[in-house]
């Protein structure tokens, strides 16, 4: 069986204006946001990498993972819009397994700096999956949450996704725990309503890297960081992760 990306439907050929790929794209693709984090995890996973995308300063990789099939992992960029675009071009692309790999703000008191969330939904609180039709809350993959969930030893849980990285609005963080979110963060609703119309499958694993206050009278500005190598580290164990329910995954379809 071939490795490489089967040929894209008529409907869906066309040259993506914002990716320039030098190298095959895999079916199968991991999206951290951060460019750095793409070229860590390609170096970490992959044999032989090669360089997908360096257009716009969105890096990306494809190489062969440790079961054999491709992988690419390609950065989206910060926030809804530009996730947006590089979602939608890998798709016209021919990728139809996509996994977010980037990090959160938790306001579960309960979640620790490095903890692991696999998205049971995403609270469309940002502009762009609303654009694209979003109603308040957004599904990923049914199938792919749950190898995830396996992969992670963690049961699926809501969360935020906003526009807002230093949000200064008071009473926003309680108020989308209140409606069940444990963390925020910028892409996820994007990336599943993109699915949704798309046909293709999508999931979202993110790492803590900030602990947020939602005590009466704070806003989201109030944090505690993770360190650089911790999240250096934390990134590397979001690729460990997401390929390893990718694998288990590609297996069953075999």
């Amino acid at each position: 069986m071939s490795h490489i990306v089967p040929a894209v439907p008529a409907a869906r050929r066309g040259s993506p204006i914002h990716l320039k790929p030098a190298a095959p794209l895999a079916e199968r693709v991991l999206l951290p946001g951060d460019p750095h984090r793409a070229l860590q995890v390609a170096q970490h996973l992959l044999d032989k990498p090669r360089m997908l995308n360096h257009h716009r300063g969105l890096w990306g990789y494809t190489g062969e993972a440790p079961d054999g099939w491709p992988l690419s992992v390609q950065s989206t960029g910060m926030g809804g819009p530009s996730a947006a675009i590089v979602v939608e071009e890998l798709i016209g692309l021919g990728a139809g397994t996509l996994v977010r790999i980037g990090t959160c703000g938790a306001f579960d008191p309960a979640l620790e700096l490095g903890d692991l969330i696999v998205a049971g939904e995403a609270i469309s609180a940002d502009g762009t999956s609303a654009a694209l039709g979003a109603e308040e809350r957004v599904l990923p993959h049914g199938g792919l949450t749950a190898a995830l969930a396996r992969a992670a030893w963690g049961a699926p849980a809501p969360i935020a996704s906003c526009d807002l990285f230093y949000d200064q609005r008071p009473g926003q963080a309680k108020g989308w725990r209140a409606r069940g979110a444990i963390a925020v963060e910028m892409e996820t609703a994007t990336l599943f309503r993109l699915a949704e119309l798309r046909g293709v499958r999508a999931g979202s694993l993110l790492a803590v890297s900030d602990l947020l206050d939602t005590s009466p009278g704070t806003s989201v500005r109030s944090r505690e960081r993770i360190a650089r190598e911790g999240l250096e580290a934390v990134g590397l164990r979001l690729g460990e992760v997401a390929y390893a329910a990718l694998s288990t995954e590609k297996a069953l379809a075999r």
